[in-house]
């Protein structure tokens, strides 16, 4: 499950499974005359102090209005939130231009990092022609419903038969007919095409937007959050791609070399790219789906931890008194009251929720929240873990000034969640009682196969969609090449292909959501770096011994002391102060990653053993 922000502004109220839309209006950023006197070190404390107090109301107002639009679906709910969002909005937008007047200020460092923070928080910054403003918004509305309208139509057909993008999805997990997978491949990519020019104009205006605020477009206003010039965090992320690239390598061979088994050399080649098509999404950045073609035999774990809190007839409550138990055992404070009054556990019978699972910091203090429909399933007990991870992460930073309420860099927040997800290990359940007895550790193939076929399959698509984007916000890719670019890059780093043949009349990229709805993907990349390399430094810190995969760090206070002393600064400090405060690290390290699935790669190289592996 990928999550995203829900509100993509500076302070987190939720952590979710999908993003909200937000406008850009805007007028022209007040200017200094040459009559006015030079700004002082004195005004900036002044400004960010001030924008601080009218953050915090605004977005506790912001966060209250979603919340009642996701529990309780209707019209008015959801006008009222999206006022209260493009209230947000709005402040956001004219406290960053406010800030770029302090540019040339010798602010203290704590002053100077609230105004970067400021800026750096748009994905999205309008020009200062307040027409172009509103051209900007009318683009990016008719993007977002486009692609939310989007539905595949064949020849003839109107209405209910066509697929949404939810039978669309159904249609790649469970199909395992290439002709109707080719089909629907290239069907839901029929809705991007009009997205195309109206994305060459968006390019434009959102560049003037960043120019005005100083950046040299908007990649490289993205790239300048990390603490680093934007060059360097580019180069970054490539050296952490090239440490796990082996290990991607080997499962790509492996598969190919399944699906050939099923498909023929006909339509899985042995020599060439996998057709994106078959691997059992629509966007192929999750190979989940086609886990039964390629798993390992035997790959029985020795227990099925779904039929396990059947028979145990937990709550969903109880589920979640579970997850919290994880985090006192660290010795964190239990939830507050609050918490256990105002969550959503379980969907209810009256009425539509949003059931995706979020985790909500409602006045970015103390109204920590959850919100999902559990169900007694792995999946949902996973994501409880997960989920809780970014409510005590919220609350552990809530000290700070409201800029500084975030995690460290925006990968932060879901590696934390994730990194708590990776000990919910056979012993943690044996110790917890649900189950009888920990399999030995040749039982743990398939487990690790699914955890590859999500995280590490996932990881060359989590680098390479900004990587296309830097370069058309940098002019390097030019609209009459947008498609050829986006299938060099998904070929040079996935090894994929498309099933039909591409032309320049197509908008593939429009086709994943976060290109026409503007949202930063580094961030996923980085959080499945990054939690690895989490839980390998809380293990070392607990004193584990053994396969990383087996650790859990469930009762250990010195590892929930790591945690705190990180979750606790927020991004009041760079990033690598934060890293270095949980892991001795000051620089992101891919190879936690290798250490976890050691036994899987070596599995997978005698597999591979006379195959031609490569593309």
């Amino acid at each position: 499950m990928k999550r995203t922000l829900l509100v993509p502004l500076i302070a987190l109220s939720a952590i979710a499974c999908t993003s909200v839309r937000t406008a850009t209006p805007d007028s022209p950023s007040p200017t200094v005359s040459a009559t006015q006197p030079a700004l002082t070190a004195s005004d900036a404390r002044t400004f960010v102090d001030q924008a601080n107090e009218q953050l915090t109301r605004t977005y506790e107002k912001a966060g209250r209005a979603a919340w009642v639009a996701a529990n309780f679906i209707t019209y008015d709910t959801q006008q009222i939130s999206a006022a209260a969002d493009q209230e947000a909005t709005t402040l956001a937008v004219s406290l960053a231009k406010e800030a770029a007047r302090f540019d040339d200020v010798q602010a203290d460092a704590s002053t100077r990092r609230q105004l970067n923070l400021l800026k750096q928080g748009l994905v999205a910054p309008s020009p200062a022609d307040e027409s172009k403003a509103e051209e900007l918004a009318q683009i990016k509305a008719k993007m977002e419903a486009t692609y939310g309208e989007g539905k595949y139509c064949r020849p003839g057909q109107t209405g209910d038969d066509c697929l949404d993008i939810g039978e669309i999805t159904k249609v790649f997990a469970e199909s395992r007919d290439p002709a109707q997978l080719a089909d629907v491949w290239a069907g839901w990519r029929t809705i991007s095409i009009p997205m195309k020019p109206l994305y060459s104009r968006f390019v434009e205006l959102v560049n003037e937007g960043s120019q005005q605020l100083g950046y040299e477009d908007t990649g490289a206003l993205w790239r300048s959050k990390y603490d680093m010039p934007p060059d360097q965090f580019a180069a970054e992320m490539d050296r952490l791609w090239f440490q796990v690239k082996p290990l991607y390598d080997s499962l790509h061979c492996y598969v190919r070399a399944e699906l050939n088994e099923t498909y023929g050399n006909s339509v899985v080649p042995l020599n060439q790219p996998i057709r994106a098509d078959l691997l059992g999404n629509i966007w192929a950045q999750d190979w989940g789906n086609i886990y039964e073609m390629v798993a390992p035999p035997d790959a029985d774990p020795g227990y099925d931890l779904s039929e396990r809190l059947k028979e145990k007839n937990l709550s969903a409550e109880e589920m979640v008194k579970i997850g919290e138990r994880f985090f006192t055992s660290l010795g964190f404070d239990p939830l507050p009251s609050t918490f256990w009054e105002r969550s959503l556990f379980v969907k209810p019978r009256d009425r539509e929720v949003v059931c995706h699972a979020s985790a909500w910091d409602v006045d970015n203090v103390e109204d920590l929240r959850i919100k999902m429909c559990i169900e007694p399933t792995a999946e949902d007990f996973r994501t409880i873990h997960h989920e809780l991870g970014h409510s005590f992460y919220q609350r552990a930073y809530n000290k700070e000034p409201l800029i500084f309420r975030d995690s460290a860099n925006d990968g932060f927040h879901e590696a934390l969640g994730d990194t708590i997800a990776l000990s919910v290990t056979p012993d943690y359940l044996k110790q917890i009682g649900l189950i009888d007895q920990v399999p030995d550790t040749s039982k743990d193939l398939g487990l690790l196969m699914r955890d590859a076929l999500e995280s590490i399959a996932f990881l060359p698509f989590g680098l390479l969609v900004d990587k296309w984007r830097w370069s058309v916000f940098s002019g390097e890719t030019t609209p009459n090449e947008y498609n050829r670019k986006w299938w060099e890059l998904r070929t040079r780093y996935q090894g994929i292909r498309p099933p039909v043949a591409r032309s320049e009349s197509q908008f593939d990229p429009g086709a994943k959501y976060h290109i026409p709805g503007n949202t930063p993907y580094s961030r996923y990349f980085l959080a499945r770096i990054l939690q690895f390399q989490f839980h390998r430094a809380l293990c070392d810190t607990a004193g584990y011994q053994g396969p990383l995969n087996r650790c859990s760090i469930y009762g250990n206070e010195a590892a929930g002391q790591k945690l705190r002393a990180m979750m606790e600064m927020g991004v009041s400090r760079p990033w690598p102060d934060a890293l270095e405060a949980l892991t001795g690290q000051r620089e992101m390290d891919a190879t936690a990653i290798i250490d976890y699935f050691a036994p899987l790669k070596t599995w997978l190289d005698q597999q591979n053993r006379g195959r031609q592996c490569g593309w």
